[in-house]
């Protein structure tokens, strides 16, 4: 290792120890270990500008074991980007740009939000695909615009997350060549050295997925070594990488290196000084910055400016010769919606048969795909279920990048991460498929895209106790509740095909977050468009889909789904009884929360104390609707395996029920 080169390695260093033991708080034995391949990486390896770093064509990096964030932090000081000493002095601290785990939007040089071991790791698989995808569509002989690699940093938690066993299986599935990880195999965890519960031949796992694999043993401190590994991973076009490097966590630290007070812990103010001796550190000054890295970062930004310079002149010669494919390229990036894009989509009628609103998936998709050729997607091995096929389109496969249809196999984790990675990549829109019990598995991801305001569409399926004989285990319940309590995830639940239309209009239209839609496995009647409000008012969330006869509603019945057939059935039994009553359609708490108190007060007015709601789920939440007075005819309990008409029957959840609740507490 040369001596400027040491002097920038080990400013990733002294940074890092320095960040970690100012906060207080953090992890900085990875940092230490792994500053030299980050330096490889960004000052060696990776495309990328400093001054832009949103430019489409750069390389991506991915620090999986989020939990090292000062070394990314320092890194990215150290190649120019927009981060000061002050920034690295704040690490943890309030409204600083440097938090505790890296978080996209936050930090320039950020390409997503990681932290929950695994997720990172599938991120990068996504990003891989969207890249692939793009490239396959877009580039001509000559003129390959759309031409990176995602690069990541995994750990050993990573690698033992179960997520990355479904990631690494796909991605060599599907050849990934421009995929390149870095495996820190440092033998450490927070309870102490890996050999309690990791034994596994990792080298043999990846090269059995299909990976091109490098083990490079202890060369952690071996730039020249770690150059030539990473130039050999980019030569290998077939299938995605893995090299495998023995670190030592904390390296330098005479009394912590390999040790687990070192993964989680600061090393303390002595051990900080004496680390900084054995590196030959030229001041025990904390945050200190040789004028050395100061050079090299002008030079480093100097460099990102000519590449990209370079890209946009290619760029303009490939829209002279190919001008529809770069005016369409352009259009998948910024994905503005174009005049007329859901002008095929279709209405329903009364007299029209009853329709699963999972069945409508198809019918939307399918009218749209030709107006929105950036819109992607697929299911969990349930296409046949879920009805999410673009029709006329292939596989996304090896063999065929451009299809716009994902296979994604059992791999729900897998699927929702890296429908991730593919928006933050930018250029394409996907949509992910299941059960919509099977949200279990894949909640950590969906939490990830909402916290980074992500615009993912989440097709879930099979949305209750209406999907009958599979029973308990597959009947969600609790489901509803629970991601109804996410922040920025809009949940939409619509009555009939034509609610259903209306949902994923408002998915698409949606760029702040991801959007939960949840239908239905059974048949649903198709809503009167004649005497009830048009299914456009779902885009406020919740509406007066049938009005009272007189002037005040005695009783409000609310509900959502195929609840609202049921909820207009009481309506019709109240009304032979005298009982006026409205019918309040209300497939989104989220999109109804966000219109104006009048509206609201509009649609639930305080006045009417009588307020019953029914859903086939947990009632948990509700009672903000419908008052200390009101009723929710739910379900706080597993379900059973049945017809799902008797479901309902046992369950309590029929018009006949819904009125004589109105009737009791009425009085």
């Amino acid at each position: 290792m040369q001596a400027s080169e040491k002097l920038i390695v080990d400013s990733i260093r002294t940074l890092s120890m320095d960040g970690v033991q100012k906060a207080n708080s953090g992890h900085p034995g990875a940092a230490m270990a792994l500053a030299p391949a980050s330096y490889v990486l960004w000052h060696h390896i990776m495309k990328h500008n400093p001054s832009n770093p949103a430019w489409i064509d750069r390389d991506r990096f991915i620090l999986s074991n989020g939990h090292a964030s000062m070394l990314i932090y320092s890194s990215l000081f150290v190649s120019g980007y927009n981060i000061s000493l002050d920034d690295l002095k704040q690490f943890r601290q309030l409204d600083s740009i440097t938090p505790g785990h890296p978080e996209h939007g936050i930090t320039p040089g950020v390409e997503t939000t990681t932290g929950p071991l695994g997720q990172g790791f599938m991120n990068g698989v996504g990003m891989a695909m969207a890249e692939a995808h793009l490239a396959a569509r877009y580039n001509r002989p000559g003129h390959e615009i759309v031409d990176h690699y995602t690069y990541a940093i995994c750990s050993d938690g990573d690698l033992m997350e179960g997520a990355s066993h479904e990631a690494a299986s796909l991605a060599g599935h599907l050849g990934l060549g421009k995929l390149i990880y870095l495996y820190d195999d440092n033998h450490i965890t927070i309870e102490g050295d890996t050999d309690i519960a990791f034994s596994e031949d990792v080298e043999k796992r990846f090269e059995s997925y299909g990976w091109h694999v490098q083990n490079l043993g202890e060369s952690a401190n071996d730039l020249d070594r770690l150059k030539d590994a990473f130039k050999t991973a980019k030569s290998e076009e077939n299938k995605p990488s893995l090299i495998i490097l023995r670190t030592h966590i904390g390296y330098g630290s005479p009394n912590k290196v390999d040790t687990a007070s070192a993964h989680g812990s600061p090393l303390g103010a002595e051990e900080v000084l004496k680390t900084k001796e054995v590196y030959g550190w030229p001041s025990e000054e904390p945050f200190y910055v040789p004028d050395e890295v100061y050079s090299t970062r002008e030079e480093i930004v100097k460099r990102g400016e000519a590449a990209e310079k370079s890209w946009e002149d290619r760029f303009e010669a490939y829209a002279s010769e190919f001008p529809d494919l770069a005016a369409s390229l352009k259009a998948a990036y910024e994905q503005r919606l174009p005049e007329g894009w859901d002008s095929e989509v279709p209405s329903y009628g009364k007299d029209d048969k009853a329709l699963a609103t999972r069945a409508l998936n198809s019918v939307f998709i399918n009218a749209v795909k030709d107006k929105l050729p950036w819109l992607m997607g697929g299911s969990a091995d349930l296409e046949p279920s879920t009805k999410t096929m673009i029709k006329g389109h292939p596989y996304f496969s090896k063999d065929d990048y451009t299809g716009r249809n994902l296979g994604w196999g059992i791999r729900e984790m897998a699927m929702c991460a890296a429908s991730t990675g593919m928006s933050l990549h930018g250029g394409v829109r996907v949509y992910a498929a299941t059960f919509f019990v099977f949200t279990d598995y894949c909640r950590a991801a969906i939490r990830l895209a909402a916290l980074m305001h992500q615009p993912i569409i989440y097709v879930m399926t099979h949305d209750s106790i209406g999907l009958g004989e599979d029973g308990p285990t597959h009947q969600p319940v609790e489901h509803l509740a629970s991601l109804r309590a996410m922040p920025n995830l809009t949940v939409i639940r619509p009555a009939d095909a034509n609610e259903a239309l209306e949902a994923w209009k408002a998915a698409i239209q949606r760029t702040d977050g991801p959007t939960l839609l949840v239908l239905s496995r059974q048949g649903i009647p198709i809503l009167d468009t004649d005497v009830v409000a048009p299914a456009s008012n779902l885009h406020k969330g919740a509406y007066t889909l049938s009005a009272e006869t007189g002037d005040t509603p005695q009783a409000i019945l609310i509900a959502t789904g195929s609840e609202v057939g049921v909820a207009m059935e009481a309506q019709e039994i109240l009304k032979s009884k005298n009982i006026d009553a409205r019918v309040v359609s209300m497939p989104s708490w989220e999109l109804f929360e966000e219109q104006d108190a009048a509206y609201k007060s509009s649609v639930l007015p305080a006045g009417v104390p009588v307020k019953v709601a029914i859903e086939p789920g947990s009632t948990l939440g509700w009672h903000k609707y419908v008052g200390d007075h009101g009723a929710v005819i739910g379900i706080d309990r597993f379900g059973i395996s049945a017809p799902y008409e008797e479901i309902y029957k046992r369950f309590g959840l029929t018009a006949e029920d819904m009125a004589a609740k109105v009737e009791e507490l009425l009085g």
